[in-house]
């Protein structure tokens, strides 16, 4: 039964452990953790960039045209570079990526309030779950949107914090409203 849980919401399951291990990573070395993972963002822009770029000048003339290829490619490079180069930019915005970490979880546990409506009109013995996993989404968010933190450290401390625990919970969800799906709650 667990397997076939995990073959059908393996996408989910996969997205779940990302946050956590994000969570995970930004409460050992935020700093690093992010100066890295922006870095390797802009790596991977300027081979995508290059390889764009490159492509261009091997299509027909009429083709390349009609492709936007190499504007593509050095807007990507342009960006790579920016990333790769001027990391600690972002490590200086980060208050702004936060709020709209905190508006994309509000959204989310809106969704989530969705799953454990569902899930209680279902007549699920284990609703509660979702609606569990709902506030906390909802709380961290507004938490995190009214910043109440005397630091950025203090901020990323909290953010990696409500990652793992969000994906605990969305994990666990998963796994009660897909045995919900399979037959009678217990």
């Amino acid at each position: 039964a667990i397997m076939k849980i995990l073959k059908e919401n393996a996408n989910s399951m996969i997205l779940c452990l990302a946050e956590a291990i994000v969570g995970t990573l930004l409460l050992v070395n935020p700093a690093a953790f992010t100066t890295s993972i922006i870095m390797f963002a802009g790596i991977a822009l300027m081979v995508i960039g290059l390889i764009d770029a490159v492509k261009y000048f091997q299509t027909e003339a009429a083709e390349a045209t009609a492709s936007q290829q190499l504007a593509r490619g050095l807007i990507a490079l342009l960006a790579g570079a920016f990333c790769a180069f001027n990391s600690q930019w972002f490590i200086a915005t980060f208050p702004v990526i936060t709020i709209i970490y905190g508006v994309t979880i509000l959204v989310a546990g809106l969704g989530k309030v969705q799953l454990a409506v569902d899930m209680f009109r279902l007549k699920n013995a284990k609703w509660f779950w979702g609606a569990i996993s709902a506030a906390i989404s909802i709380i961290c968010a507004v938490i995190i949107l009214l910043n109440p933190f005397a630091s950025t450290m203090v901020l990323w401390l909290f953010t990696g914090i409500t990652l793992v625990v969000e994906a605990v919970f969305d994990i666990a969800t998963l796994v009660i409203s897909s045995r919900a799906k399979e037959g009678p709650s217990v």
